[in-house]
């Protein structure tokens, strides 16, 4: 579908100072534009940083932003795109720890989890085991690690970026 655009949000919740210029080339090179983000400190993190961007871009975006950041050691970020017509909504969260965590999404930002995933999970003899195959069809662990970080970032300014076409 040509023209359709979405939304989404890069949390950078935690990154060394040398490494924001990377972020910024690395985002603005997926964005098609060159970026200067307003970085302020992590409070959950000694000597780390964190930044937001609010971007609009075709669907897929938030899998190439995602891809553009991966494998950056001391790196926690998330990112969200809502969904457009024909296309689900998806969040990717990662930290150092546990690496990248994808999930589609919907309308309004909640973990859609597949049906087989789930039968999968249910046919686990042990409840412990139904219950640990479910928090990672969740990303639990992800948001566990993550929380601390979004927390701390409450209140800091976000950058709108708009693009059609």
């Amino acid at each position: 579908m040509a023209g359709v655009t979405t939304r989404g949000v890069l949390f950078v919740h935690s990154a060394p100072r040398a490494l924001c210029p990377h972020i910024e080339w690395a985002a603005g090179g997926v964005l098609g534009m060159r970026l200067s983000l307003d970085w302020i400190a992590q409070p959950a993190a000694s000597g780390m940083l964190r930044t937001e961007l609010s971007w609009q871009h075709a669907p897929g975006t938030g899998a190439k932003l995602t891809s553009a950041l991966r494998g950056w050691a001391h790196l926690r970020y998330e990112v969200t795109e809502e969904p457009s017509p024909g296309v689900d909504g998806a969040r990717w969260s990662h930290t150092p720890e546990l690496g990248i965590f994808h999930a589609v999404t919907d309308a309004h930002g909640n973990v859609v989890v597949p049906e087989d995933r789930i039968r999968s999970a249910m046919s686990a003899e042990d409840p412990v085991a139904m219950v640990t195959e479910l928090d990672l069809a969740l990303g639990r662990a992800w948001d566990d690690e993550l929380e601390p970080f979004r927390y701390a970032g409450e209140g800091a300014p976000v950058r709108w970026l708009h693009r059609v076409g």
